[in-house]
């Protein structure tokens, strides 16, 4: 559950970057939101792992 809170932690990051971006058009925003984009979906890839090997461990 830790790595769940810690990838929620990440959206909210990432959530003033995307609205400094889409409704200012800030572009140094546009690439920290990339950025935090890029961090979401290892973290995402990471508690897929997870998920998948505690999963099959019940069996």
């Amino acid at each position: 559950m830790e790595k769940f809170k810690a990838l929620q932690e990440l959206v909210n990051a990432a959530e003033k970057d995307a609205a400094a971006f889409y409704e200012k058009g800030n572009k140094a925003a546009g690439t920290r939101l990339r950025n935090a984009l890029q961090q979401l979906k290892v973290a995402a890839t990471d508690i897929r792992k997870d998920v998948t090997e505690k999963k099959n461990a019940v069996k």
